[in-house]
């Protein structure tokens, strides 16, 4: 996906230390963008690598399987899945059994398989033209394949890796990880930059769709604003201003002007991407207000995102609220209930329809007029741990802790 994916920070000082990128000052258009990242004065960075596992939940039983095709290559838990964005008509998935596998969404058929790895993989992700695709580890192995060949054409390993995710519009890769640091590499060549930190985890990241800035979340509650040609944070939001938890999730909307981000703390907060300022503060019945008790027990922003067609914002939270809210007058619209935690949400491209996964292993489409469920598909034996749609909503692929992906061929009374 659209996943992330997935599917899913203290501050010592204001001083940044960070590698100037020597990237041209010119339009942010897609081919502009990519020339300038070409001429990167990039040098090369040791890499470390750790390792960690992960566990999986117990199955349970599915009464029904409203899926159209059943990919059953991985050996353990499927963590994550995304579509090729040119065609829609191949995935990548990683699992618990150390592999990825690329594959055809129409009949399951295995393109080539992502050997090498040392540990889960828990990112997968296409490039924006499809030609290539990324994998990485938890230990901090990355790969990257070229699809045409099926071939590996570059590795390097980082610590452990919390994020994974490439520029919009060239062929360069953005990684955080555990310690903090966020890598950006030119790919194939492997020529690196690194973005550093305090010393706590860039636990989420996201490059905006400007493709001159990435937006990154810290364990201590801290988000920076980074600008990509000038190796600078333009801003620093953290204290009262941030979140009090670890960052879960972010999003931005399709101009580069709001980002939404999801804690631990139980809050989700609207940032204003030119002036740093938060101008909006979500949380359900109170909870996740920002106040800081660490006895307390807060229901986890999961998953957070913007409608491409309306003024309207979701945040899923772990004890299974879908909270839809209004940009402009931060009203609660509607609150969608679901049986279980909500692991990933996902707007569609061209609609006001919302779609979740969950801990209970079904997926549900949301109608944000109305508040009201207009779908659900069910199949899995296990929690969902990953989904995404493709372009026109036709079409969902699933990640499972039941070791199988799914295809959902998806049909509601308005189309």
């Amino acid at each position: 996906m659209d996943n992330g994916q997935g599917n899913e920070i203290e501050l010592h000082g204001d001083e940044e230390i960070v590698e100037v990128i020597d990237l041209n000052d010119t339009e942010p258009g897609p081919n502009d963008l990519a020339d300038e990242l070409d001429d990167v004065d990039f040098e090369d960075d040791p890499g470390m690598a750790d390792d960690e596992g992960w566990e999986t939940e117990d199955e349970m039983e599915a009464d029904q399987d409203d899926s159209e095709l059943t990919f059953s290559s991985h050996k353990g838990s499927v963590f994550c899945v995304s579509l090729d964005p040119v065609t829609n008509t191949m995935a990548v998935t990683g699992g618990e059994d150390d592999k990825a596998f690329v594959w055809s969404v129409s009949d399951g058929e295995v393109l080539f398989e992502c050997t090498g790895h040392k540990d889960s993989v828990t990112c997968a992700v296409f490039s924006h033209d499809s030609s290539l695709v990324a994998t990485g580890d938890m230990s901090g192995m990355i790969k990257v394949w070229k699809v045409e060949t099926k071939e590996e054409i570059w590795t390097f390993e980082v610590g452990d890796l919390e994020w994974l995710e490439w520029h919009p519009c060239a062929p360069v890769l953005l990684a955080g990880t555990d310690e903090g640091n966020v890598w950006m590499w030119k790919v194939p060549a492997g020529d690196c930059k690194t973005f550093q930190s305090a010393a706590c985890q860039a636990t989420s990241g996201k490059v905006l769709p400007d493709g001159k800035r990435a937006v990154v979340g810290y364990e201590d509650g801290s988000i920076r604003v980074w600008d990509l040609k000038q190796g600078n944070a333009i801003h620093v939001i953290k204290g009262q201003d941030g979140h009090q938890g670890a960052l879960t999730c972010l999003a931005c909307n399709k101009d580069s002007s709001l980002v939404l981000t999801g804690s631990v703390d139980g809050a989700a907060k609207l940032i204003n991407i030119t002036t740093g300022k938060v101008v909006g503060a979500f949380a359900v019945d109170g909870i996740g207000k920002g106040s800081k008790d660490g006895e307390k027990e807060t229901n986890s922003v999961e998953s957070v995102g913007f409608c491409n067609i309306l003024p309207l914002i979701a945040v899923a939270y772990l004890d299974g609220t879908l909270a839809i809210y209004d940009i402009a007058s931060q009203v609660l619209r509607h609150r969608c209930q679901h049986e279980a935690g909500i692991v990933h949400l996902q707007w569609e491209e061209s609609s006001s329809v919302v779609s979740t996964c969950s801990l209970d292993g079904a997926l549900r489409f949301w109608d944000a007029r109305s508040g009201n469920m207009v779908s659900e598909y069910r199949g899995h034996t296990a929690e969902i741990l990953d989904f995404t749609i493709n372009r026109e909503g036709s079409m969902a692929v699933t990640a499972s802790g039941d070791n199988c992906a799914k295809v959902f061929c998806l049909q509601r009374p308005d189309r």
